[in-house]
């Protein structure tokens, strides 16, 4: 039974791509949910990330970047954000150290507007681990002169440095509150969800800037043999061109053979156990620009 002042709710992280959203969430919660990349649009869909303690349980929502749409899941991912904000019950708004308030940030500033009174709304300065302390202060005032921020906290979520005090004071928005989920559930997601955004990571990671924007994940197959600890996957990665596939099979196969190899390992630590795992590519000629093909592959 929990104390009486248990406190539990919604927590929101927004913000433009590539500012560190996923990687806090994978560091607070101790393992890798979310899919990390330096590319756009590495986080396509509201994720739910489970942190329970003794004195609270918060449920954090990693939402995709905000930017403006170019196409079908664009346009979904932005919908997805803005979905995020409503059903929060405070939000945190993450930011890297740009000494300017760019295009990007100001209409997610102007949106958040909007809230100013009836959500609270939390700043983290990410990326501190690359600037001078002088350098930050500017960084902080120039935030604080737009004057929708409850708290401006300043993190390297990299290093894990700030993040602590971010829970603590998160706590202080939440009302006392039961516990939602069980108290050693770390996401809603299905380990066979964690298994595509891991494969999908891989080919971030090796894939030239112009095939990652088009590359999904399907897992056809997910299944414990009999009497034996080894998990067969057969996963696809579907890509938008045929010049697209070439790329990620690579010469002589070698570059599908390393995706799958990193893949497999990653895998393998999530579950605890061996897996057999093959992938295959295919091609979904401009899934993105078509509302079917998006819901397809689970953007809906």
């Amino acid at each position: 039974m929990k104390e009486k002042n248990f406190k539990s709710g919604y927590v929101s992280i927004i913000g433009r791509p590539n500012v560190g959203k996923s990687t806090l969430l994978n560091e607070i919660i101790g393992e890798k949910i979310s899919a990390i990349s330096p590319k756009p649009q590495t986080t396509r869909q509201n994720i739910t990330f489970i942190y329970t303690d003794d004195d609270a349980q918060i449920i954090f929502l990693d939402t995709p970047g905000m930017q403006k749409p170019k196409n079908k899941l664009g346009q979904y991912m932005l919908e997805e954000s803005k979905a995020g904000i409503e059903d929060a019950d405070v939000v945190t708004y993450i930011v890297d150290t740009s000494k300017k308030i760019g295009k990007a940030e100001r209409g997610i500033i102007e949106l958040l507007k909007n809230y100013k009174g009836k959500i609270p709304i939390i700043l983290l300065i990410n990326k501190i681990d690359n600037i001078r302390k002088d350098e930050l202060l500017q960084i902080i005032e120039m935030y604080s002169s737009e004057s929708i921020f409850d708290e401006i906290i300043p993190i390297s979520a990299i290093n894990a440095d700030g993040t602590d005090l971010y829970i603590e004071i998160l706590k202080n928005y939440l009302r006392e509150g039961p516990m939602f989920y069980p108290n050693d559930m770390i996401t809603d997601k299905n380990e066979r969800f964690i298994a595509a955004e891991l494969i999908r990571e891989k080919g971030l990671k090796y894939l030239q800037d112009e095939v990652p924007h088009g590359l999904a994940v399907e897992i056809e197959k997910f299944k414990k043999r009999e009497n034996k600890e080894l998990y067969d996957i057969n996963a696809i990665i579907y890509v938008e061109r045929e010049s697209h596939k070439a790329i990620i099979i690579g010469k002589k196969g070698q570059m599908l053979k390393k995706i799958a190899q990193e893949s497999r390992e990653s895998i393998e630590q999530l579950i605890g156990t061996k897996v057999n795992l093959q992938v295959w590519v295919k091609v979904e000629k401009n899934w993105r620009d078509k509302d079917n093909s998006v819901k397809k592959f689970g953007y809906n």
